[in-house]
């Protein structure tokens, strides 16, 4: 007659061990994969869209899973907290800002603003 193995405490907190230990690995390789699933974000304050009497406009905001960034293809960088300020020399007339980012598995985001620049002193006839 067949008698199955019984089952003893050392056993038992083995099994435990072993799926308490996958758990958590689960649980961390979740965690961590979180920046792979994200990718690289750019979040830009708000600024004053339309024409603008001043030359240069400040850029602000946060970039967050990213190991480089750009503006109009010149690098920026940030703060330890992903933030940055940038200034932009408008050109006169219209001109386009982006921000592009890029995350350590060569992923890119970009941001597009546009601006129009009219100086004050400019007089149309």
């Amino acid at each position: 007659m067949y008698h199955p193995p019984r089952l003893t405490l050392r056993t038992v907190l083995a099994i435990l061990a072993l799926v308490g230990g996958l758990l958590l690995l689960s649980l961390y390789l979740a965690f961590q994969g979180r920046f792979f699933l994200l990718g690289p974000q750019i979040t830009l304050e708000p600024t004053h869209p339309g024409r603008h009497n001043q030359p240069v406009v400040v850029l602000r905001g946060t970039a967050h899973n990213i190991t480089r960034l750009w503006l109009n293809n010149r690098p920026i960088y940030t703060d330890r907290e992903g933030n940055f300020e940038e200034a932009l020399v408008l050109e006169n007339g219209y001109t386009i800002a982006t921000l592009t980012a890029e995350d350590r598995y060569g992923r890119h985001t970009d941001i597009a603003r546009e601006f129009v620049y009219i100086p004050s002193t400019l007089v149309f006839k």
